[in-house]
Order: C-alpha cells, then sequence, then structure tokens
C-alpha cells in the first residue's frame, strides 16, 4: 500500500511539473508579441503552433495529447465559451445557412475527402472514412481571434463560429459511427444512420435544455457571483460527460447549454455585474486551454512520419479544400434563394478559407483504436492537414480579409468606438462632479474648473464625431447598428429584471427584434 502510494505521489508531482511546463511555455509566447512588434503579425494561437513546432524540431516533447485529454479536459470550456458569447439573435438570423454547413457540408466533407483517398491514393475505405470524418470538424479558434482583432463584420464572425460549434457536433457523430462500422459493431445503411443521428443529437439537445434552463432558474433564487460561475463550470463539464454516458453528443449537449445560459440564464439569473464576472472568467479559461493545446498540437508533430506520408497528406488537402468550396458556394446559393441569407462572394470565400481545422480533428484521429488497420496513416494525415490549415490557411487569413476588401471601414469605425467611449465617460465623470460640488472641505472653484475643462474635451469630441460621420457617411449604418443593439439590450435587460422581480412569470421576446 506504501508502495502505491509513492508511485501515486511521485505521478502526481511529474504530471504538476509537465503542466507548469507547458503553462510556462505558453506564457512565454503570449510576452513575445509585446517584446518584438513583428510577432503581432500573427495571430497567439499560431504563433503557439510555430513554437511547438520548433520544440518538436529539436525532440523536446512536453506532454503526450491524448484524446481523452482533448476531448474531456479542453473541449468543454471552449466549447462553452463560444456558445455562451454567441448571441442567439444573431444565431437566428443566420440559422438556415449554418445548418446546412454543419449538416450537409459533413456529409459532403467526409464523402469527397474518403473518395479521393480511396481512388487516388489507394486507402482503403473505412480509413480514407475515418480521415474523412476527422477532418470534417472545423475549429476555426485562431480565425475567430482575428476576427474580433480586427474588426471583421459580426455576420461573419457569427456565421464562421456557429458553423464550427454545431459542425464538430457532427463531426464527432459521424466519425463514432464511422468507426463502430469499421470494427464491424454497425452496418453502413441510411436507416441505421439517421436512427442514430436523431438520437445522438436528440439526446445531446435535450440534455443541453434540461440543464441550461435548470441552471437558468436556480440562479434566479440567489446572488452570489461566485457560486454563480462555479455552477457553470460544473455544468460545462457536467453537460459533456453525463450526455456522452447517456450515449448522445456531448459537443452538442454543451453547445446547447452554453447557449441557453448565455443569453437566457445570465438575464434571468444574474445581475450585470455577475454576467461580466462569468464573462471574465471564461475569458480567462477560453486562453488558458488554447494556449495549452494549440502549443501541444505543434509540440506532437513527427517530422519523418510527416515526409512519408507527404502525398497522401497533400491529396487530403486537396480533397478538402474542394468538398468545402462545394459546401460554402453550394449551400451559400441555396441559402441566398430560398431563405434570402444574402451572404455576398466575399463572406463566403472567407468562410471556405477559414475552415480550419485543429484539436477536434487530432482527438478523433488519436482515438482511432491501436489494432485497427490503418491507425498510422490515419494519424499522421491529419496531423499533416491540421499543420497545413493553421500555418498557411491561418497565416493568409488577414491578407485574404483586405483582398476581399472586408476590412476598409474598420479604421473608421474603430476611431469613431474610440470617441463614443471617451465621450460617454467624460459625460459621466462631468455628471459626478456636479454631484460633488456641495461636498464638505470641496473648494467650489476647484469643482468648476475640472467641469470647464472636461467640458471643452467633450466639444472637442463632438465636433470630432460629427466631422468623421460627415466625411464618411458610410459610418451612419454602423451606428444605427450600434444603436439599435444597445436598444435590444435595455429591452432584454428590463425583461429580465421584472422576471428577477416576480412581476413576469417568463422572459418576453424582444418587441424591437421583430420592428
Amino acid at each position: 500500500m506504501t508502495i502505491e502510494s509513492t508511485l501515486s505521489e511521485a505521478a502526481i508531482e511529474t504530471n504538476l511539473k509537465q503542466f507548469l511546463l507547458v503553462l510556462s511555455v505558453s506564457l512565454s509566447v503570449a510576452t513575445l508579441p509585446q517584446v518584438f512588434s513583428w510577432f503581432r503579425q500573427i495571430p497567439y494561437t499560431l504563433l503557439l503552433v510555430i513554437v511547438g513546432l520548433g520544440l518538436a524540431f529539436v525532440d523536446v516533447r512536453l506532454v503526450n495529447l491524448s484524446p481523452a485529454l482533448i476531448l474531456f479536459i479542453f473541449l468543454p470550456p471552449l466549447l462553452f465559451e463560444a456558445a455562451w458569447n454567441l448571441k442567439w439573435s444573431n444565431l437566428k438570423q443566420e440559422l438556415v445557412p449554418i445548418s446546412l454547413y454543419a449538416v450537409f457540408g459533413v456529409v459532403i466533407s467526409v464523402g469527397g475527402i474518403a473518395l479521393g483517398l480511396n481512388q487516388w491514393a489507394g486507402l482503403s475505405l473505412t480509413t480514407a472514412l475515418l480521415i474523412g470524418a476527422s477532418l470534417s470538424a472545423t475549429d476555426p479558434v485562431s480565425v475567430i481571434a482575428l476576427f474580433r482583432e480586427l474588426g471583421v463584420p459580426k455576420r461573419l464572425t457569427t456565421l464562421t463560429e456557429g458553423e464550427s460549434l454545431f459542425n464538430d457536433g457532427m463531426a464527432v457523430v459521424a466519425f463514432s459511427f464511422l468507426l463502430s462500422f469499421s470494427l464491424g459493431r454497425s452496418e453502413l445503411a441510411p436507416a441505421p444512420i439517421v436512427l442514430e443521428l436523431f438520437k445522438v443529437v436528440g439526446l445531446g439537445i435535450g440534455m443541453g435544455c434540461l440543464i441550461g434552463f435548470g441552471i437558468s432558474y436556480l440562479t434566479q433564487r440567489f446572488d452570489l457571483p461566485l457560486v454563480e460561475q462555479s455552477l457553470t463550470l460544473v455544468s460545462a463539464y457536467g453537460t459533456y460527460l453525463v450526455t456522452e454516458d447517456l450515449g448522445g453528443s456531448g459537443v452538442i449537449g454543451v453547445v446547447t447549454m452554453g447557449l441557453i445560459l448565455g443569453n437566457f440564464g445570465s438575464r434571468i439569473g444574474m445581475n450585470p455585474r455577475t454576467r461580466m464576472i462569468v464573462t471574465e472568467f471564461w475569458d480567462f479559461l477560453a486562453f488558458f486551454v488554447n494556449s495549452i493545446v494549440f502549443l501541444l498540437i505543434g509540440d506532437q508533430i513527427r517530422f519523418a512520419v510527416l515526409g512519408q506520408n507527404l502525398q497522401t497528406i497533400a491529396l487530403t488537402i486537396a480533397a478538402m479544400l474542394i468538398t468545402r468550396a462545394v459546401a460554402i458556394y453550394g449551400f451559400g446559393f441555396v441559402s441566398n434563394r430560398l431563405a434570402d441569407a444574402q451572404i455576398p462572394v466575399p463572406d463566403q470565400t472567407v468562410l471556405w478559407w477559414g475552415g480550419l481545422r485543429g484539436s477536434v480533428s487530432i482527438a478523433l484521429a488519436l482515438s482511432v483504436p491501436v489494432g485497427l488497420p490503418g491507425r498510422e496513416e490515419v494519424i499522421s494525415t491529419v496531423f499533416g492537414v491540421v499543420l497545413f490549415t493553421l500555418l498557411v490557411q491561418g497565416l493568409t487569413m488577414k491578407p485574404l480579409l483586405e483582398t476581399l476588401n472586408l476590412l476598409n471601414q474598420q479604421p473608421l469605425r474603430q476611431e469613431y468606438a474610440v470617441a463614443i467611449a471617451r465621450q460617454t465617460a467624460l459625460e459621466r465623470v462631468v455628471s459626478h462632479l456636479k454631484k460633488t460640488e456641495t461636498r464638505p472641505g470641496l473648494d467650489p472653484e476647484f469643482s468648476r474648473y475640472q467641469t470647464a475643462l472636461i467640458q471643452g474635451e467633450l466639444n472637442n469630441l463632438t465636433l470630432k464625431i460629427e466631422t468623421l460621420i460627415d466625411e464618411n457617411p458610410n459610418l451612419q449604418t454602423f451606428v444605427s447598428e450600434q444603436l439599435k443593439e444597445e436598444l435590444l439590450e435595455i429591452e432584454a435587460d428590463t425583461y429580465a429584471e421584472l422576471v428577477r422581480a416576480g412581476q413576469l412569470s417568463k422572459e418576453l421576446s424582444p418587441f424591437l427584434d421583430s420592428l
């Protein structure tokens, strides 16, 4: 018993040291752009991959990346954070194209990649299908981070993030079924596939709704920010594990639950301060997990194995890009015709090129059983393709956005947003100064002097804002969109406040949204 205890303590100490080493390297990489300005051209997550590749090149292996580590430890917080920050009002408007991309896009991706590898690379059908299923999961974390940094239109961000969230769930379902087929546990026929799909997706949505609404109404009963923050963490992991144990999709469960808590529970059960605390906590956790995941992706690369499978990797990349182009442009056309989605071709091009593959694809590839023929080909091919999407597609995203003129208005919008923010802040300062004019011990002349100084700056800001709008009429659309969002936020917060006060039994749908 003593020997087992000693071994257990030694293992814990070793794992802790490895974890601290990975974290130290990740945080060191995070400081590079602050020290060397050139590195600011590279998104942080891609910089981590490059550093990981450097470590792999000199054969420094930090931690063995396992499917359990990604799927059970890293994936739930990343899914929850994305769903928590995704507005349902925006998602609802894009539900048709997102659903088409996430469901039928996965089918086209799996079938197209598998067919290409089977016909042109000579891989067996089972191996080709597993590679196709692994690579059907998009993971555009780096692209979304770049979008937010550059101020890409919100609609494009919603389309990219929404597709990825639901796409991951469908990809995991497809991979699980194809793996069962490869092991002889199921047959590749339409009826069992559809039945399994409804079961897995239905359980995921059902458990996500049950836990999401349950936590939402529970947080109405008390106002304890740290407890509510902890509940979101427990619910993210709990939803994933419980749904998976019941035979459903943990990915879809967490996404559903995150959408409910972020759009409903955070309003009726949390005050604004608590919402901010929870949002900042999940921003930190997402940064923390991404820092580890992307570093380890680069660190796991085996250059010799990649070299041996270079031809297969090249064919897979070609098949992946072609099938994604068919899905994005094809269903973009269908959405525009049937649902009047009005997704322009430049936006579709960004969606096509921004379909990066990442941690989910790697986790699926690593989860192929050791005894299954073709396992090494699956892993090496998926790693090679993931590396291409991160380094080639990820690093060329900014030039593509500039070429497609999707960033033309961003500097002006940023300048306008900064001026409005300063104006709002200074107006609050003036309001506070007026309240302190009669404070005992305070010279009234000093208060008036400060007010005059700030009022002068406010006048300058007002003139600057008016000049910006006069010289750039296109800004008026942006201003109108911002005001509409503010009005919707005020209306929704008012309903939530009345629900918390017991004056309403349920939160009303926004009236202004229908107008």
